[in-house]
């Protein structure tokens, strides 16, 4: 660090100190020299508590490790392994009955049902477009994607009427399923005050634009409009279908950012503070013209008793911070070392939150007086516990209410799925979400079991017994302790924005598992996934699921056995890990781009973040240290996939070529994600990304 604060014996990035007093501290009115008193006293407590908890995962891999390769070749024996698993501290018993008592919850997270949002806290356009999908047009939707299959392609440039008559009819039918009218069809309708509902409830009040209907606790606008282009087309002068979208938004510092020194923290913890504030800003061309882009406003609306009332304009907001891994040079303890960065991502999303907690805002975020953290890459319940103390020390040193800070708990790595219920137990009154992920559950799966053999080939993964046990799990368990009216169970990224009518064929199969929200990868996508939801009442699916699967399922590992792959399979398998490994970090590491969409082998763009690396490196370490494939073969993969990457980045003026730049700072760490990967803690990406952004940035 250049230039040096020191505060409470702590060496901080001065523009970063500057930053939280100033633009925090001082609008909180706390103490500035108490505050950092406290922080130095936190993290004298929590910082080796830390560096224990990151000593007892990598003590606990080793042992797995041994037991593996002593084991190894012999046929599977689950209760030789469960018992070996209990013994080590690895598997712990689980609490009795127990209920979680989270309180002041907003009905975002609670009582309603919908989609939710990731997106990269770094790019403040991107954090405003996610946070302003509170509510999109079902109409662009349907118009602007595949979502329709059999709609008409547009025939002109501009507006196509035939297209547009295809997603109107479409619309037509949504009013009929989710507000369906007394003996006639929406279609029917001559203007606004034609047609009565079946269900008067439904109907909820006049906004400035329409009429303003509820179904399944999601809101749907009916916008009239006889001068707008549609609507002046219209029979009943029907101009679009406003749905309620992304009920919630996860801000990201975590799998979808690089952030690796002081200046990309402090950006992070900026684009915070200007959502939570209410005044983030971000200022773009398009057209020849620039345009600005702003937090929308609340959505006003006369109540059917003449009342006025309002809903919120934007996204409930989660901010993810990063695991317990990783360390960050913005600031250093007393004793030189590095700050855990998730504590400190702990204290300033906390301390910027304390804004909206204390109604300093233009809009508020919570009405309930909650921050809610996303907390991910926890191995079991003593991690759990150790970020439930930390909150604990949080809330404390910034005078908040105990339990105001909220966490999410993503089940994302095998030790917490298979202690899911102690996790959720050591976090029972704060607890507002949980997750499952494919892919950083897959690496881990893939990194935990290392020793044990060759795994299956990713495709197959999918398909696998403990992947399925997991899913199931998942949701079994936190019904059972009572999430359900209370906190978000979760499922995964539909990765392909483009791929909208597949998305629609397949994504509701989330609501049926029991998902009361998952994630999409843009606002437009969040309006179509809405649809599920007004199909669905997914508390209702709830109370129908059957039994928990058991843990010795969820304990199965994916090996590949009697697998005698040829050549070809083999090449395949390595081509499409190395394929997707390099598109994404050769925009990590030279761009600093930690998600974007990110052509596949088949030129299918997905929207990628960290965890892709995680389980593409994982498989070739894997296949490598198991004699499935040889160096050689992996680095020709890599090679021939480089030449790929660079003509699918043919068009950026600013992307460096890897094919034949082999000594290239990007496709070095490439090849270190594999070659290293074995050894890597849980098999993160992170350590060896930060170092090859530090060595980017240093030029």
């Amino acid at each position: 660090m250049s230039d040096i604060a020191t505060r409470a014996g702590l060496q901080i990035d001065r523009q970063l100190a500057e930053f939280l007093e100033i633009e925090v501290l001082g609008p909180l009115g706390r103490d500035v020299d108490a505050f950092w008193t406290g922080f130095a006293a936190l993290l004298d407590r929590f910082a080796p508590r830390n560096r224990q908890l990151l000593e007892k995962r990598q003590s606990l891999q080793t042992q797995i490790d041994s037991w593996h390769r002593q084991h190894r070749g012999q046929d599977h024996n689950p209760e030789a392994y469960r018992h070996f698993l209990e013994e080590i501290g690895y598997l712990v018993p689980e609490p009795g009955d127990f209920t979680i008592g989270t309180q002041n919850v907003d009905p975002e997270i609670a009582t309603m049902a919908g989609p939710q949002l990731v997106v990269p806290i770094l790019n403040a356009r991107f954090l405003l477009n996610a946070a302003n999908a509170r509510w999109g047009s079902l109409y662009d939707a349907f118009y602007g994607t595949d979502a329709l299959q059999d709609a008409p392609e547009a025939q002109q440039a501009g507006y196509c009427p035939v297209r547009g008559a295809a997603v109107i009819a479409a619309g037509r039918q949504f009013l009929d399923e989710a507000l369906p009218l007394v003996g006639q069809s929406w279609a029917d309708m001559a203007d606004e005050d034609d047609g009565k509902l079946e269900d008067e409830a439904q109907y909820i009040g006049k906004t400035a634009s329409g009429l303003l209907f509820k179904n399944n606790g999601l809101h749907i606008e009916v916008v009239f409009d006889r001068e707008s282009p549609i609507g002046s087309t219209d029979k009943a002068g029907i101009a679009d279908i406003i749905l309620e979208s992304a009920l919630t938004t996860i801000a990201d510092c975590e799998d979808s950012v690089a952030a690796v020194d002081a200046e990309d923290k402090l950006l992070a913890y900026t684009n915070w503070l200007g959502i939570i504030r209410g005044d983030l800003e971000e200022s773009f061309q398009k057209g020849g013209n620039t345009l600005t882009r702003q937090l929308a406003p609340n959505k006003e609306y006369a109540a059917a008793d003449g009342s006025a009332q309002s809903l919120s304009g934007r996204s409930l907001m989660f901010v993810r911070n990063v695991g317990h891994l990783m360390t960050n040079p913005a600031i250093h303890l007393p004793d030189g070392g590095e700050i855990p960065e998730g504590i400190m991502d702990a204290v300033f999303t906390s301390a910027i939150s304390a804004l909206d907690v204390e109604n300093r805002t233009k809009f508020g975020n919570s009405h309930n007086g909650s921050i809610y953290i996303v907390k991910p890459k926890m191995h079991g319940p003593e991690e759990c516990g150790f970020t439930n103390d930390l909150f604990d020390a949080v809330e404390d040193l910034l005078g908040l209410p105990r339990h105001t800070i909220k966490v999410g708990v993503m089940d994302e790595e095998r030790r917490t799925s298979a202690n899911l219920a102690s996790c959720i137990y050591a976090v029972k009154d704060r607890i507002v979400f949980i997750n499952t992920g494919f892919l950083d559950r897959t690496g881990d799966e893939i990194h935990t079991s290392m020793q044990a053999g060759p795994m299956v080939r990713k495709g197959e993964m999918k398909s696998s017994a403990w992947l399925k046990a997991y899913e199931a799990r998942n949701v079994g368990v936190g019904l059972r302790h009572g999430l359900s009216g209370k906190a978000q169970i979760g499922k995964g990224m539909w990765a392909a924005p483009d791929l909208m009518a597949q998305m629609m064929r397949e994504k509701i199969a989330h609501l049926n598992a029991g998902a009361n929200t998952a994630w999409v990868p843009s606002p437009t996508a969040a309006t179509l996934h809405a649809l599920h939801y007004h199909q669905k009442d997914v508390f209702e699916v709830q109370k129908g699921l059957g039994d928990v699967p058991s843990l010795e399922l969820l304990l199965q590992i994916p090996l590949a056995k009697g697998a005698n792959w040829c050549e070809e399979e083999i090449r395949e398998e390595l081509d499409n890990n190395a394929q997707g490994l390099l598109g994404y970090v050769v925009r990590w590491i030279d761009a600093g781009v930690g998600c974007s969409k990110v052509p596949d082998i088949n030129d299918v763009g997905l929207m990628e973040d960290r965890a892709t690396l995680r389980i593409s490196s994982q498989h070739m370490a894997n296949w490598l240290l198991h004699g499935v494939c040889t160096k050689e073969q992996v680095m020709d993969s890599l090679h021939r996939m480089a030449a790929k990457v660079d003509a699918q980045n043919a068009g950026d003026p600013t992307y460096e070529p890897m094919a034949g730049n082999w000594d290239g700072v990007a496709f070095k760490a490439a090849c270190d994600l594999v070659f290293e990967g074995e050894e890597q803690p849980s098999g993160y990406t992170e350590p060896l990304l930060h170092k090859w952004r530090l060595v980017k940035k240093a030029g």
